[in-house]
């Protein structure tokens, strides 16, 4: 079903750290709101330096952590042990801590190879939806999750088996534009420099899968001063 759009609401930082230590507060806010409005919060994560500082924080805090449910946008086609996997990474940063119970814990089964896995995720994620707060990132090409520039993969999935991705590993499983956006809050976090040029061609408005991201509610983007190159506004 189509979801109604969001337009981006900019909030500028000084640096990486304040842009985790802002997403952190959102995203327990976040939650308190879903739990009291309906008994529990679905959260989607994302794969990145920042986002793992958040996860580090969020590691430091408490919360009605066994009402938390937990998916994530994308995954490496990799091994579950491998570092590089996100779900890995943020079992080394916050999950394995243990106050979110395993069940509630959602990974995507990459392991499985890009079909498979999608296939088997796809199901979890219809039942998910819509996600209360989606966690993204932005590359330097302007993509986000395992969404790619050039890439066209059929409307009418929920998740996408990624087989040619332009950064190893080249095989990846994605959420849809369409599930990613099926939220009611999307958190957008972009740091350094790096990701300076893809922010100037998405405001140009250009065709980048990044652009393509909406939400039900509020579409927030984090930008520190780096990947803005302005000085901080609030």
């Amino acid at each position: 079903m189509p979801v109604p759009e969001a337009s981006p609401d900019w909030q500028y930082l000084p640096d990486a750290a304040a842009v985790a230590a802002a997403a952190t507060a959102l995203i327990l806010s976040a939650a308190d709101a879903a739990i009291a409005a309906r008994g529990e919060f679905r959260l989607v994560l994302a794969g990145g330096t920042t986002p793992d500082k958040v996860y580090r924080q969020l590691g430091t805090t408490q919360a009605d952590w066994a009402r938390w449910q937990i998916y994530f946008g994308d995954e490496r086609c990799l091994p579950p042990s491998d570092p590089e996997r996100n779900s890995r990474m943020a079992a080394m940063a916050w999950l394995d801590q243990g106050e979110i119970p395993l069940q509630n814990v959602h990974p995507i089964h990459a392991e499985l190879g890009p079909q498979a896995a999608a296939q088997q995720y796809a199901r979890q994620v219809a039942a998910a939806r819509p996600f209360d707060l989606v966690l993204l990132g932005i590359g330097e090409d302007g993509h986000t999750a395992s969404l790619f520039p050039g890439h066209v993969h059929p409307a009418s999935e929920q998740v996408h088996a990624v087989s040619n991705a332009p950064k190893p590993p080249p095989e990846r499983v994605s959420l849809s534009q369409e599930a990613l956006s099926d939220s009611r809050n999307v958190l957008i976090l972009a740091t350094g420099a790096g990701k300076r040029e893809a922010v100037r061609r998405w405001r140009a408005g250009e065709d980048l899968p990044i652009a393509h991201i909406t939400a039900r509610n509020h579409l927030r983007v984090l930008i520190d001063h780096a990947a803005s190159g302005e000085a901080a506004r609030d």
